[in-house]
């Protein structure tokens, strides 16, 4: 739990007794390369923080498979809109290597919150940072060209060609595989 305390403690005051909490409440997970997480329209009923892996979240536009993000080593993740508004979601969320994460119920989350006013200044402070990192990029990322897209990924998650198919690249940078054959060549 090491990384997890860490990430934790770089938002908040980490007490002994938060930490205890937090062991009592995560648990930790290893899930297998290729094992689905959630599939869209169900409820997300967990926050994850991955500890080592890979992961990829996506959706379907007109029949069509579209990569929405991907999570690397030392980030949180879950479906955001399913996880905060308890509605079934609208994004699938599949383990692209052997990957160990730490789960927290969102029940738990909430009687976490509930318990220790640090927990709830990191709950704040990790929605805010969603919010704010999601608004930078989406404003921008729709405005830039696919080479920019592309570097502004590679910025993101340097090593991500290594650890994610080509396909699920192409399909978030929202160009074909064929254009990013092209940028790759050229960068």
């Amino acid at each position: 739990m090491t990384s997890l305390f860490d990430s934790i403690q770089k938002r908040i005051n980490l007490t002994d007794e938060l930490k205890k909490e937090i062991e009592f409440f995560f648990n930790r997970e290893e899930i297998k390369n290729k094992e689905e997480i959630l599939r869209e329209g169900q409820y997300c009923k967990k926050l994850y923080f991955l500890e080592s892996g890979t992961v990829r979240t996506y959706y379907f536009h007109q029949d069509k498979e579209v990569s929405s993000w991907f999570y690397k080593e030392g980030l949180y993740f879950t479906s955001w809109y399913s996880f905060y508004t308890s509605n079934a979601g609208y994004e699938s969320i599949d383990v692209l290597e052997d990957s160990v994460v730490y789960s927290i119920t969102h029940d738990n989350f909430i009687k976490l919150i509930n318990k220790s006013q640090e927990f709830e200044r990191f709950a704040r402070l990790l929605a805010e940072e969603q919010i704010a990192y999601t608004d930078q990029f989406f404003k921008g990322f729709m405005f830039y060209s696919a080479k920019e897209k592309y570097q502004l990924l590679l910025a993101y998650f340097p090593d991500i060609e290594l650890k994610v198919k080509l396909g699920y690249i192409a399909s978030f940078l929202g160009i074909s595989r064929e254009t990013l054959s092209r940028i790759r060549a050229n960068h």
